[in-house]
């Protein structure tokens, strides 16, 4: 009876002390910022257009913040659409034509009224032409937040 008392005294202790580390870990990730780096060279293909969709829509689910830095072309900017979006004013959003009207616009119904109608009338989605946005004039110019700390 005793050993099986000492036993037990061994386990709880190094358990409880993985749970609560779990549960540190688990609240830190809940808080993670996801970032637009993996994105940022666009889709390329339908299969890939629809994963960037997808992985932002999961994202919107979690309601984790989420960065757009460095390069972010084409597809990268469905992450535009996300409540807790920010942009680091060093960023390059680059806009052009999508594969298909119908990607086209997906990505034109990812972007606010002043940032959609700016692309539109200035005819950034009608060719396949990249054209620039600094993260900045995308803060300043069409009202999205910067990042903290940026």
């Amino acid at each position: 009876m005793i050993g099986l008392l000492f036993e037990s005294k061994l386990i709880a202790k190094p358990l409880s002390c993985f749970v609560f580390l779990l549960a540190m870990w688990c609240g830190f990730s809940a808080h993670a910022q996801q970032s637009s780096l993996p994105y940022g060279g666009g889709a390329g293909t339908i299969e890939k257009f629809e994963r960037f969709h997808n992985d932002r829509d999961q994202t919107a689910k979690t309601g984790q913040p989420f960065k757009i830095e460095g390069n972010c072309q084409s597809a990268c900017t469905l992450f535009l659409k996300l409540r807790n979006v920010c942009i680091d004013p060093n960023a390059q959003l680059r806009f052009h034509v999508g594969g298909s009207p119908y990607t086209t616009q997906v990505m034109l119904n990812s972007y606010n009224g002043k940032l959609r109608s700016f692309l539109i009338k200035n005819h950034y989605m009608d060719t396949e032409q990249f054209h620039a946005i600094s993260g900045r004039e995308m803060i300043e110019t069409f009202g999205y937040k910067r990042c903290p700390g940026t």
